[in-house]
This record gives structure tokens, C-alpha cells and sequence, in this order.
């Protein structure tokens, strides 16, 4: 019944509001002796966030590496060159088309993705669709089977702690995952030339946040799931949403408020910023602490909230049990 009702539902919300390529207003920086009057006068289009009449071309690409803005006028040059973050790539085309059509009074410099190839962009996000589907559809669905099959109340007899079972019970997908990450990543770079400009180390340590999350969701999903079937209708209702609202396919910039706000309840969001700052713009744990930080607390409250209902569900089974074999001694 949900996925006949809510489904339609859910799909007609998404893509009338959040199906949506077209970039109304792009932040904005300029720097350089003439900062202000490049402010005054530029279009309305580009939102002037940032305005440093000390900085230089150096000021404008920190801005884009950290994220802070995704263009950068720097006034230093004559004429003056806008900087684009082309690892936002709906927003770097967006912006490419307007500076192009002021003519020759500004020169246009994309980093990070100079050609503007949607497989630069969408590669390091495809990693963690790839993690998310391991540990929810597959997650979920092994250990719902091993309920079905009892073998999972049998650990419930055994001195472990539920923490304990859980974690021993996402180790194999946790190892899974990040071998079919790393395949998919080298592939990414072989096939498509994709870029990796920063540090692996910092990579792989926001995708093993990423896999705690949505491990910690699969084992949650086989919690509460009796059967097959729902923990994969479940999964899927968690899929969808993360897949048309990360930021992955629509810019987010593009998505309404009324929707984005669901867009920043979603872990694959800040994988994808983590992911695309790492691989593209070279971004360090200063430009990435925020998305870093967010998917600690949620690993954290989705391992909490699947402890919770693993010793609420099983042990009460192996208290039942000791109790029989402490009556039959």
C-alpha cells in the first residue's frame, strides 16, 4: 500500500519541484583594486557574497577550492577574469553562458573541470551510490535473511554484545563496499581522465564515514523488517530520495527551499561534496570539516538507533532462553 500510495506521491513532489537544471542566482566574489565596481555593476544574476579589494588570483581560486562561492571576479587583470568552479557543473555552465554573453569586457577561466565533461562531475558521486546501495539493499536484505533462516536469533544465546553482533555483521559489507569503491574510483580515472587532486588519505576517510552511515541504516532496515520484501521496499524508499535530491543529478542550487531542506537530511549529499572537493578542486579537512562533521553525527546515530533495536528484538529472545534453562536446571 505505501509503495502505491506514497510512491506517486513522492515521485510527483520530486521531479515538479526538484527536477530542475535551470540556475537562477550564483554566488559571487570579487576581488582586486576595482572589487567594488565589478559588485555594482555585474548582473543581478551573480549573487556578490564576497567583496576583497586586497585580493588577487590567488584569493579568487581559495574561494573556489573552499567552496565558498562558485565564481570569482578578480579586478587585478585587465580585463578583469571570472574564475567558475567547474565541479558545479550545471552552475559553471550556467554561469559560462551569461559571462559570454557580456562580450570581451571579462575573461572566463573554469577550474577544476576546464572542458565542463559531466563524467568529471558525476564519477566521484557515483562512488557513494555505489556505497549507499551495498549498505542498505544488500545490508538489509543478508540480514533479514538470516532472521528468516534463524541463524541471527541463534547469536542471541552467545556471550556478544549487541553492539558487537552488529559491528561483526557489517564488517564483510563494510569490506565489500570499499573494494567496489576503490574499483569504481580507478576505473572512473582510466576510463574518463577523471582528475584526483587531493589527498586519497582525506577520500578515504569521508567514504568510510559514508559506509558507517548507511550501513548503520541497512542494519536498522533489517530491524524492523519481517521480511524480504519489506526490508527492500524499505531500502528503497530511502534510495530515491538520495538519488534525485543529493545533488548528484539536480543542482541543489536549483531546488526549491520548500525541497532542498530534505536535500541536507541526506548523507549522500555531503558524501558527494567531500567526494567532489577531494577528487576535483583538491580540497583539504579545513574547505571539508562541515560535511565531515555531519556524517560523523549521523554514523553515529544510525549505529545508536540499530544497537537499539537489535538488543530490543533479541534480547528479550535470549533472556526468555536463560530463564528456560535456568527452570529446567
Amino acid at each position: 500500500m505505501a509503495m502505491l500510495l506514497v510512491l506517486p506521491i513522492l515521485l510527483l513532489i520530486i521531479f515538479g519541484y526538484a527536477a530542475n537544471f535551470s540556475v537562477d542566482s550564483i554566488a559571487t566574489a570579487a576581488v582586486g583594486p576595482r572589487a567594488d565596481v565589478v559588485a555594482a555593476n555585474i548582473p543581478d544574476f551573480f549573487d556578490i557574497t564576497e567583496v576583497d579589494p586586497s585580493g588577487d588570483a590567488s584569493t579568487a581560486e581559495t574561494l573556489l577550492q573552499d567552496n565558498v562561492v562558485d565564481v570569482a571576479v578578480d579586478t587585478s587583470t585587465q580585463p578583469p577574469t571570472a574564475y567558475v568552479d567547474g565541479s558545479s557543473l550545471f552552475t559553471a555552465q550556467a554561469a559560462v553562458s551569461v559571462l559570454g554573453r557580456l562580450g570581451g569586457g571579462i575573461t572566463v577561466d573554469v577550474l577544476y573541470n576546464p572542458d565542463l565533461i559531466t563524467a568529471w562531475v558525476m564519477v566521484p558521486a557515483l562512488t557513494g551510490l555505489i556505497l549507499m546501495f551495498i549498505g542498505t539493499v544488500v545490508t538489509s536484505i543478508g540480514l533479514v535473511r538470516e532472521r528468516e533462516n534463524g541463524t541471527l536469533e541463534q547469536l542471541a544465546v552467545m556471550p556478544l554484545s549487541p553492539t558487537s553482533v552488529v559491528f561483526g555483521k557489517i564488517t564483510p559489507y563494510f569490506i565489500l563496499a570499499s573494494l567496489d569503491m576503490v574499483v569504481v574510483t580507478v576505473l572512473g580515472i582510466v576510463l574518463f581522465d577523471v582528475p584526483f587532486n587531493g589527498n586519497p588519505a582525506l577520500f578515504a576517510l569521508g567514504a568510510a564515514l559514508f559506509l558507517l552511515v548507511v550501513l548503520g541504516i541497512g542494519v536498522f532496515i533489517s530491524t524492523v523488517s519481517q521480511t524480504t520484501g519489506q526490508a527492500i521496499q524499505l531500502a528503497f524508499f530511502f534510495l530515491l530520495p538520495q538519488i534525485l535530491l543529493s545533488g548528484m543529478i539536480f543542482p541543489l542550487e536549483a531546488i526549491p527551499w520548500g525541497v532542498r531542506w530534505i536535500s541536507y537530511l541526506l548523507p549522500l549529499t555531503y558524501y558527494t561534496m567531500i567526494a567532489q572537493g577531494v577528487m576535483l578542486r583538491g580540497a583539504d579537512l579545513a574547505s571539508l570539516w562541515a560535511p565531515f562533521l555531519i556524517l560523523s553525527v549521523m554514523a553515529v546515530l544510525a549505529f545508536g538507533g540499530a544497537t537499539l533495536r537489535f538488543r530490543r528484538d533479541l534480547a528479550p529472545e535470549a533472556s526468555a532462553r536463560s530463564s528456560r534453562s535456568g527452570g529446567d536446571t
